[in-house]
């Protein structure tokens, strides 16, 4: 649901959803990293590229992702999108600063690394379903996937399967984390996403429609001496 007037109060609010979605996935991914049980696929080959070249893993997260802005746009023919230049930038800052807290420990017994794993999937889950719900624009690599699919006629499945694929073994060949976080992450990512868009944009929706009774409040001319009818008895 978007109102058929944005203004100024919803394209502030838009962008900060997007932001939070994006910290929220960051936390997820953070998680996940975390746990020492596997990563998805695109985090795997970040950190196999921290492990062999240094720099940080959110540093790899943001040149991989200039990459792709930069492919997409030499196949596309357009400039990019903000809120993918946006969501390249923001997620592997806020990855570093995750990895950088000090009570964002791996846990010491199975049991711990499990519900680590568990509640970074989940979490990144809602995540992707906020910044998405903000229709802010798509990320580096689904804006990457969607051109793909343009320009080749695959279903946008095989592309994405496909890049899954080359990503997860140049991350293999980097000695990147994969574990049973990995194969749980890609099996469970798209049903949990698709179960968490429908209740962010339903987050969003109410929010917009806050943010527009606000709005007419403010614009709402004051009447004087005319709110309980006290004054009009009194006269």
């Amino acid at each position: 649901m978007k109102p058929d007037n944005k203004g100024i109060p919803w394209f502030w609010m838009s962008w900060g959803i997007f932001v939070l979605g994006l910290l929220v996935m960051a936390f997820g991914i953070s998680l996940m990293i975390k746990a020492e049980f596997g990563s998805a696929p695109w985090d795997v080959f970040h950190i196999g590229l921290y492990q062999q070249f240094g720099l940080t893993i959110g540093t790899w997260s943001i040149l991989i992702g200039f990459l792709i802005i930069g492919s997409t746009s030499l196949l596309d023919r357009t400039w990019p999108k903000l809120g993918a230049f946006l969501n390249m930038l923001l997620v592997g800052v806020f990855i570093d600063i995750y990895l950088w807290v000090p009570f964002l420990k791996t846990p010491d017994h199975l049991i711990g690394k499990l519900v680590m794993l568990v509640s970074g999937i989940l979490i990144m889950g809602y995540g992707i379903g906020l910044y998405i719900a903000a229709d802010r624009g798509a990320g580096p690599r689904d804006s990457l996937m969607l051109v793909l699919t343009e320009r080749t006629g695959w279903k946008v499945q095989h592309i994405r399967l496909t890049m899954e694929i080359v990503v997860l073994s140049l991350g293999w060949l980097l000695n990147g984390p994969i574990h049973v976080g990995t194969l749980l992450f890609c099996i469970t990512i798209g049903p949990i996403v698709g179960y968490s868009l429908p209740q962010c944009k339903k987050l969003v929706a109410r929010l917009i429609e806050r943010g527009g009774r606000f709005e007419d409040i403010n614009k709402r001319k004051i009447r004087i001496n005319n709110y309980d009818g006290v004054s009009k008895k009194a006269r």
